[in-house]
């Protein structure tokens, strides 16, 4: 009998401190603004036994590629038309789980205060990856500086360019160099999280930004196998709280737009 007790005490000592240790969720974000914001909600997943554990990255490859291995469990740092162009060209199947902000895109200059004053031949540097060098081209074309073949492609690149009238160069570097090279270049087109690891604040420093229509929302990815697990599903949640949208407005001013 006392044998049974003391089994039955620690099977339930060992259940307690599995429930007070909870699950593990292993997230990779960009630092800014994903981190961030994965950071606030950590004490907040905590309390429903969710363990959250921020694994943060400079690029947009590493995240996907390491959860498609299963060597974590989701990311937050992606728009729909990027994780579109990275299953299509690794064959990944990586799912979307939640939209959760959007980061108006911008352009950069530390030479010109106006698009006017971009002189004929002028370098203009864009990301390098399909979805965001369409989306730097679109948001150029908008802005009446060039003319793309199909104004609507998401995954336009310099060879889409129907009409260049001002004869503007096309430096194409990786995402993450681009705040590097804003005194090389005339026009720096930036994604709104490295601008702002940059110390550039978008809604004061572009010279031209997307609005808050944009569809450029950055999503919670997991995969097919674990995207309606309760931890992810509590990490969703989290994610559009009341707590994470006052958060956003009071953190980043505009520069970042929550979508929920």
């Amino acid at each position: 009998m006392k044998k049974v007790l003391l089994f039955t005490a620690l099977a339930a000592a060992l259940t307690a401190g599995l429930a007070q240790a909870g699950e593990k969720l292993v997230v990779a974000a960009t630092p800014v603004p994903h981190a961030e914001i994965l950071e606030l909600i950590k004490p907040t997943l905590a309390k429903e036994g969710v363990d959250l554990e921020i694994k943060v990255f400079t690029d947009y490859v590493q995240p996907n590629v390491q959860v498609d291995q299963k060597r974590l469990d989701a990311n937050y740092f992606q728009t729909l038309p990027y994780l579109n162009s990275f299953n299509e060209g690794k064959g990944t199947n990586l799912v979307t789980v939640q939209g959760v902000h959007i980061e108006p895109f911008g352009g950069y200059s530390s030479k010109y205060k106006t698009l006017a004053e971009l002189p004929d031949g002028a370098t203009i540097a864009i990301p390098n990856e399909g979805s965001n060098s369409g989306r730097a081209l679109i948001l150029l074309q908008k802005a009446g500086l060039i003319e793309l073949k199909d104004p609507k492609n998401a995954l336009a690149t310099p060879k889409d360019i129907a009409k260049n009238p001002h004869n503007f160069k096309f430096k194409e570097l990786e995402s993450a160099l681009l705040p590097r090279v804003l005194k090389e270049v005339d026009l720096d087109m930036i994604n709104t999280n490295y601008a702002l690891e940059a110390k550039l604040n978008p809604t004061k420093d572009a010279l031209v930004i997307e609005g808050a229509d944009s569809p450029y929302v950055n999503f919670l990815v997991a995969r097919e196998d674990n995207k309606n697990s309760d931890a992810i599903q509590k990490l969703a949640k989290a994610l559009t709280s009341p707590e994470v949208k006052a958060f956003i407005a009071k953190k980043y001013s505009g520069a970042v737009l929550p979508a929920f």
